[in-house]
């Protein structure tokens, strides 16, 4: 387990930080901008959680850990080796959680604007961060080596997101729908 009994370290004030394996990069790295955008989503969720009722709430609490995982798995290069990576059955999980609430939700005739409650509103700007977080790891991966799992993640936590927000707009019944051509 992590202790950590020293905040201030004063170990980045030249601009660098330390990955998870020792090496020292700039702190705008891709990688650390991609693990930092990981952990953004995750701030994201920690708000949208005061809003969700006990079963989103415990949905959304095994995401945050997956998403420290995620970032674990991130902050040290390469794709292979014993240490925490994310996992196909963590990316399975998502998928089973969204059809169990899409199921639940009528098909979409229109986009939805985010917004209804405040609770989808803060699961659509988590997608939107979850979104960013995806496009950073798709960068990374095209310049090093990355953990396939980490994008596929990525990719069906927002899914999973948008469907939650749609839960949370009482099953769509107060969704906002995008009139085109309106403004």
């Amino acid at each position: 387990m992590v202790r950590l009994d020293v905040i201030t370290t004063r170990g980045g004030d030249g601009g660098e930080t330390s990955l998870g394996d020792g090496s020292r990069v700039r702190k705008d790295a891709l990688r650390v901008e991609a693990y930092g955008t990981v952990d953004e989503v995750n701030a994201v969720l920690g708000i949208l959680r005061l809003y969700l009722d006990a079963e989103a709430d415990a949905m959304v609490a095994r995401i945050q850990n997956d998403l420290f995982d995620l970032g674990a798995d991130l902050c040290v290069p390469g794709a292979a080796g014993g240490r925490l990576r994310v996992t196909a059955a963590q990316c399975l999980r998502l998928e089973q959680e969204v059809a169990a609430m899409n199921a639940h939700i009528p098909p979409l005739r229109s986009f939805v604007l985010p917004g209804g409650s405040a609770a989808a509103a803060h699961a659509h700007l988590a997608r939107t961060v979850a979104r960013r977080a995806e496009r950073l790891v798709v960068a990374l991966a095209a310049a090093e080596e990355v953990n396939a799992e980490a994008v596929r993640y990525l990719n069906r936590l927002s899914d999973h997101l948008f469907v939650l927000a749609r839960r949370c707009n009482d099953n769509g019944a107060r969704d906002v729908a995008w009139v085109p051509g309106r403004g």
